[in-house]
């Protein structure tokens, strides 16, 4: 049985997705689906709370398409590896739990358009480099990119990056909001681990965050009163969750929530 191309390992609610693809863990078609039907089987597993996504090793968090793949088959196979490719994301990103993205090396063209459909992004510190290099391939980044970017850090800023085709830093990329945290290098699995859990039960009401990334991922697309209805239909969903009668209680109690999560 061949070894899988994502490594799945869940602990104390977070379940840790590693692409593992030596030397630089390019997504083919392959892994895209493994990727698809984690991140479906999570979407359905209560006791999975948060998403993290890295890559094997400590060089490369993800080096975009695996171009050898691109250069062998035909154009309607590019085609459907794009779309199928773009729906993963979208599920990603439309999973309502909240997922981050490990940046422990190199994220780059596809990437970097796979960590930007995660909602949080962490990085290594002095771990390697970051950007949209597709123009220098003649094409466009095709998974995203170009929407993703202009939404996270404005449409001249990503217009510039993409048009240049050039890499920077993670420190660079924390400048421009792409990157919300740099952590230490000698420190950083711990540290995403951390980071990760404070979005748990006990502490943490994880069903209401989850919910507050659909409102914003969704909302953010629609027309104010829209999405101002949208608001209001996942916080009447959350008046009926245990999760809140268990914050209103605790807070008149005076003592700390015991949130479960439901």
């Amino acid at each position: 049985m061949p070894e899988p191309l994502v490594r799945a390992h869940a602990d104390a609610g977070v379940l840790t997705l590693t692409l593992d693809v030596p030397p630089a863990n390019c997504y083919s078609y392959d892994l895209m689906r493994e990727l698809d039907a984690h991140v479906l089987a999570a979407r359905m597993d209560a006791s999975v709370h948060v998403i993290v996504l890295r890559g094997a090793g400590e060089k490369f968090f993800c080096a975009g398409a695996d171009i050898r793949m691109l250069e062998s088959v035909t154009p309607e196979f590019k085609y459907a590896f794009c779309l199928h490719a773009n729906e993963t994301l979208r599920r990603l990103e439309e999973t309502p739990k909240l997922v981050i993205a490990a940046l422990n090396g190199h994220a780059v063209g596809g990437g970097l358009e796979v960590a930007m459909a995660c909602d949080l992004r962490l990085a290594k510190q002095g771990g390697g480099k970051i950007g949209l290099p597709e123009v220098t391939l003649g094409v466009l980044p095709g998974t995203g990119g170009t929407q993703r970017l202009l939404r996270l850090v404005g449409k001249a800023k990503a217009l510039e990056l993409m048009a240049t085709g050039g890499t920077f830093s993670f420190e660079e990329a924390l400048g421009m909001g792409l990157v919300h945290r740099v952590l230490q290098a000698d420190r950083f699995d711990a540290e995403v681990t951390a980071y990760a859990r404070q979005f748990c039960p006990p502490g943490k009401a994880s069903l209401a965050v989850g919910l507050i990334k659909r409102a914003v991922q969704t909302g953010a697309e629609l027309p104010l009163a829209e999405a101002l209805a949208l608001e209001r239909e996942l916080q009447q969903r959350l008046f009926t969750s245990e999760d809140a009668r268990e914050g209103l209680a605790a807070y008149n109690a005076k003592r700390p929530p015991q949130f479960r999560g439901r």
